[in-house]
C-alpha cells in the first residue's frame, strides 16, 4: 500500500445544497470529481488525521465504488477508523445515529435521497457533523470554499476492501470497522416504542403494507415490523434495496407510490400502510382510503407522541419548515408548546434539537423526525405512527378527523414545475420578488393580498441568519401560497409553489383538496404569471 498525492485542479458547480452535493451520476464518475469534493470536505474540517468516522449510503448505482475511493481517502488522510455499514448501507438516519452513539466526529453519506438512481440518474455526497445532522451553512460554505483552492488531493493506492462480512479490518494503519447496519439503529427504536403494544396490535389481525420501494429501508422495515413486531411475511415489498430502485422513483408521494395509493382505495386496503424512500429518510402514510399530507402527519404527531414511552414527559417544542402547511401551528398553540418556523433543509433544526428547545420537526416535503437523531427519519415516523394507533385503537382515518374537529384543517398542495430553464426561472421569482412592495392591498384571482415578502430566518441559538429563504403571499381569509426553487434537483430548476388554505366550519372539513385550493391555484398562477412565462399548463408532481 502506498500513500498517493494526485495533482488536480478546482472543478466548477461542487457547491452543496440545503443536503450535500447532488449531481448525475456520471459527473460524480467523473476524472477526479469525487475525489476533489471529499478532499475539500477533508480540509474543510481541519482534516481527518486522527479522527473516526461513519461511511454509508442507501445502495444506489456507484455508491460501492464511492465507498472505496472515500476510505483510501480517509487511510492516506491519517483517519484512525471509518464503521462502514456492512455492503456500504446505511439509512441515513442510521447513519446520524451511529455518529451520536459512537461518538464519531461525523460522517459521509451516499445518498441523492429520493431521486433516482442508475448511471443516467443521480448520486449525492454529503458530510454530517459530530451531532448527527447535516452541516450547517457555514461549513458547506468552507467545503464549496475549498473546491475553489484544490491542487491535490490524498488517496492510498490499495486493494478494496471487503465490505461484506462483519467485523474489524486495516486498511493502511487505519481500521475499517463494517457493523450490521439495521441492529443499533432497531435498538434505538425499541427504547422510544412500545413494540409490545403495536406486536399486540398486529397480532389481533391489524394489517401493514410498508412499501421499502426497491430502496435502503426495506432491511429495516424487515427487520422491525416482520421479525420483531410479527407482521407476516409480505407486510414489506420491494424490500431489496436496488442500485436503480427497480426502475422506479423512490420518492414516497401519491405519484411515485401509486400501487400503494390504489391499494388502500380499494377493497383489499390494509389498515396501515406507509412508504419510505431512497436512503429512508423521508415517509408517507396512509390509511384505509386514506392518504395522510406530510403538515397533517407532522400535527397529528405533535398532538399525541405523549403516548409513546420515548415521548411520555412531553415535547419541549416543535419546528416546521417555512414552507409546510400551519397545522401543527395550531397544536402548539393549544399545547402551550414553543414554536420555530425554519427554512426549508434538516440542517436549521440541528441547533434547535441541540439546545434542547424542540422534541419534533418536520418539513412537507414527507420529512418527519425528533430529537433522538439529527436527520429526519421515516421508519421511526411509522412506527410512531403505529404506537399512537396501537394505544387508542383508532383508525387512521379516525385520527385525521379527530384532529380536524379539534384543530381545523389546512387544505395543502405542493406543485412542482420540474427541469424549468434556470434563468427562466430565476427571473420570474426576482420579478415576483421586486413587485412584492406593491402586491399588499391588490387582488389575485378575486383575493385580496394581505402579506407579501421575502422569508428571512434569525437561527435563535447560534445567531446566524439565513436570507432569500422563499417568497410568500397571505391571502385574506388565511390563505398562503409561497414559491421557492428547489435545492435538491440535479437538472435545471425545479419551482416549488406551496398552497394552502385554513377551514374550521364542521361541515367543510372534508371537501376534495383540489377543490378549496382551485381559487389559491389561480391566484398564484395570476401572481406569478407562472403559465404565461413557462408555456406549461400545469405542475409535472401535484403532491
Amino acid at each position: 500500500m502506498q500513500k498517493r498525492t494526485i495533482q488536480t485542479r478546482p472543478i466548477e458547480g461542487q457547491k452543496p445544497g440545503t443536503s450535500g452535493l447532488r449531481k448525475k451520476t456520471r459527473i460524480f464518475m467523473g476524472p477526479h470529481y469525487l475525489e476533489n469534493f471529499v478532499q475539500a470536505v477533508w480540509n474543510a474540517i481541519g482534516g481527518v488525521q486522527g479522527k473516526t468516522l461513519v461511511l454509508g449510503g442507501d445502495g444506489r448505482y456507484f455508491n460501492d465504488r464511492a465507498a472505496q475511493v472515500i476510505l483510501r481517502m480517509a487511510a492516506a488522510g491519517g483517519a484512525a477508523r471509518v464503521i462502514v455499514g456492512q455492503n456500504a448501507l446505511l439509512s441515513t438516519p442510521a447513519a446520524s445515529n451511529l455518529i451520536r452513539q459512537r461518538g464519531t466526529d461525523g460522517g459521509i453519506i451516499l445518498s441523492a435521497s429520493h431521486n433516482p438512481g442508475g448511471p443516467e440518474e443521480d448520486f449525492g455526497v454529503k458530510f454530517n457533523g459530530p451531532n448527527g445532522g447535516p452541516a450547517p451553512e457555514e461549513l458547506g460554505a468552507r467545503i464549496f470554499e475549498a473546491t475553489g483552492r484544490l491542487e491535490s488531493y490524498a488517496i492510498l493506492e490499495a486493494q478494496d476492501v471487503d465490505l461484506s462480512q462483519l467485523g474489524a479490518t486495516r486498511l493502511g494503519d487505519m481500521v475499517v470497522e463494517i457493523v450490521d447496519p439495521v441492529a443499533d439503529y432497531a435498538a434505538l427504536m425499541a427504547r422510544l416504542f412500545d413494540f409490545g403494544a403495536i406486536a399486540r396490535l398486529i397480532a389481533c389481525g391489524f394489517t401493514i403494507r410498508f412499501d421499502a420501494m426497491h430502496a435502503v429501508t426495506g432491511p429495516y422495515a424487515r427487520a422491525i415490523l416482520q421479525d420483531m413486531l410479527g407482521a407476516p411475511e409480505g407486510s414489506v415489498v420491494n424490500a431489496v434495496p436496488s442500485p436503480d430502485f427497480g426502475g422506479g422513483h423512490p420518492d414516497p408521494n401519491p405519484i411515485w407510490a401509486k400501487a400503494l395509493v390504489d391499494l388502500v382505495m380499494g377493497p383489499d386496503a390494509p389498515d396501515f400502510a406507509a412508504a419510505s424512500d431512497g436512503d429512508g429518510d423521508r415517509n408517507m402514510i396512509l390509511g384505509r382510503g386514506i392518504v395522510v399530507t406530510p403538515s397533517d402527519s407532522l400535527a397529528v404527531l405533535a398532538a399525541n407522541a405523549h403516548l409513546a414511552p420515548g415521548y411520555a414527559r412531553g415535547l419541549a417544542g416543535v419546528a416546521r419548515s417555512m414552507p409546510t402547511s400551519a397545522a401543527v401551528d395550531r397544536v402548539a398553540a393549544a399545547r402551550g408548546l414553543a414554536l420555530y418556523e425554519t427554512p426549508t433543509g434538516w440542517k436549521f433544526f440541528g441547533s434547535l434539537l441541540d439546545a434542547g428547545r424542540v422534541t419534533l420537526c418536520g418539513e412537507e416535503s414527507a420529512g418527519t423526525g425528533s430529537d433522538h437523531v439529527r436527520e429526519k427519519d421515516g421508519l421511526w415516523a411509522v412506527l410512531l405512527w403505529l404506537n399512537i394507533l396501537a394505544e387508542t385503537g383508532a383508525s387512521v382515518a379516525d385520527m385525521l378527523r379527530a384532529h380536524w374537529r379539534e384543530f381545523g384543517r389546512n387544505y395543502y398542495a405542493r406543485h412542482d414545475y420540474e427541469a424549468l430553464d434556470a434563468g427562466l426561472a430565476g427571473a420570474m421569482l426576482d420579478d415576483l420578488r421586486a413587485r412584492l412592495p406593491g402586491l399588499v392591498g391588490t387582488l389575485a384571482a378575486g383575493r385580496r393580498i394581505v402579506a407579501a415578502d421575502e422569508f428571512a430566518y434569525d437561527d435563535p441559538v447560534d445567531g446566524s441568519r439565513s436570507e432569500g429563504q422563499g417568497l410568500r403571499i397571505g391571502l385574506e381569509g388565511g390563505a398562503r401560497i409561497v414559491f421557492r426553487l428547489s435545492g435538491t434537483g440535479t437538472e435545471g430548476a425545479t419551482l416549488r409553489v406551496y398552497l394552502e388554505e385554513y377551514v374550521d366550519a364542521p361541515g367543510r372539513l372534508d371537501l376534495p383538496v383540489s377543490e378549496v385550493l382551485a381559487p389559491v391555484i389561480a391566484a398564484a398562477d395570476e401572481i406569478a404569471g407562472i403559465t404565461a412565462r413557462t408555456g406549461r399548463s400545469g405542475p409535472d408532481v401535484v403532491s
